[in-house]
């Protein structure tokens, strides 16, 4: 049985990923949901942010004796997938994400930042606050916040997936996108399933961006059926 790890986006947790992790029991793939350090309860590394995250996949991979996995992710669990199969091409089998950002600028990382401001969410959205602390306790949400923060501000800076490393990631991979998410543009998800060399875009009517209005069903068959070819 080959193995299918699941890789959770920003300020999200493993725990998001179990119905998916569910629908896909009969794909005949062992799925691994994973936390990535600062989430979900997992306590903070001394460094955070995508290069870091690639290196705590590459570790579990280690300590499970997996040579060689598929790997899912949502949001910047795909950004962090596309980067591993960059840096460990013989570690990584095929790559589907969901929902994955990948035009990064200054004023791009910017515009992200302002929604990660942990006292205005408090104050305007405190249901959104307590799911947080919920998430992601006993780590102090307001602390992953200003993380996260730091982190898009250093893609900003430097895009760690331009095309230029994209066209170098040959792995088959599955691109996918919500007809109405609106955070990640159509246009910049084109563009990265079109530098993939072995790369494919796939759009899902009805599709917002949060995973948990994500047709589970829907995905989980999209992904049963990519990693089934041949």
């Amino acid at each position: 049985m080959s193995d299918l790890v699941l890789l959770h986006g920003a300020l999200g947790a493993a725990s998001q990923l179990a119905s998916l992790q569910e629908a896909l029991a009969g794909s005949g793939q062992r799925c691994l949901p994973f936390d990535f350090s600062g989430h979900g309860g997992k306590p903070f590394s001394d460094r955070f942010g995508i290069e870091t995250f690639a290196g705590e996949v590459l570790d579990f991979f280690d300590q499970n004796n997996i040579a060689k996995a598929d790997l899912f992710g949502y949001s910047m669990g795909g950004y962090v997938a596309l980067w591993l199969a960059h840096q460990y091409p013989d570690r990584v089998g095929r790559v589907v994400t969901l929902a994955t950002k990948f035009d990064w600028s200054p004023e791009i990382a910017a515009r992200e930042m302002k929604m990660l401001d942990p006292e205005k969410i408090e104050a305007k959205v405190p249901a959104f606050a307590q799911m947080l602390a919920a998430r992601h306790a006993p780590n102090d949400w307001k602390a992953l916040l200003r993380k996260t923060a730091e982190m898009m501000e250093a893609l900003g800076n430097h895009n760690l997936l331009g095309v230029n490393v994209l066209v170098k990631i040959a792995h088959p991979a599955l691109i996918c996108l919500g007809d109405g998410d609106n955070m990640i543009t159509l246009e910049e998800t084109r563009r990265a399933a079109e530098a993939l060399p072995n790369g494919r875009l796939q759009i899902f009517g009805d599709t917002p961006h949060p995973f948990e209005k994500v047709d589970i069903g829907n995905l989980a068959a999209a992904i049963s059926a990519f990693l089934a070819e041949v």
